[in-house]
């Protein structure tokens, strides 16, 4: 995924948080800011310290933004949002994660 399409600085993140839009299941918890006037999403990706040692992060890491370039046409472009891993995930396979992931993002009317 490009970086234009990330979430990186604090404040970016502060932000979505500030906004208090959530929505979440078992695994992950979603905030959201709508921004309409921008030309496509942005996601950032939180995976804390309870999930594992650096290695167990970054590979979910790696699952979570796999499954969402895979909805990637389907989420809406007008909204930055924040996935934030809850601890158990690292025990889930790929396709369990990319299931989990489109659940969340439709509780939380991301996807179209």
């Amino acid at each position: 995924m490009k970086k234009s399409y990330r979430v990186k600085k604090e404040k970016e993140f502060q932000a979505v948080f500030q906004h208090k839009q959530s929505c979440a299941n078992r695994r992950f918890v979603v905030y959201v800011l709508e921004k309409p006037e921008q030309k496509h999403f942005r996601v950032g990706i939180s995976v804390g310290k309870k999930i594992g040692n650096a290695v167990m992060r970054n590979a979910v890491k790696r699952k979570i933004r796999t499954s969402i370039y895979q909805l990637k046409e389907s989420i809406d472009p007008t909204c930055d949002f924040i996935i934030i891993a809850r601890p158990g995930v690292d025990k889930l396979t790929s396709e369990e994660i990319h299931s989990n992931v489109t659940h969340v993002l439709k509780l939380a009317k991301i996807l179209k």
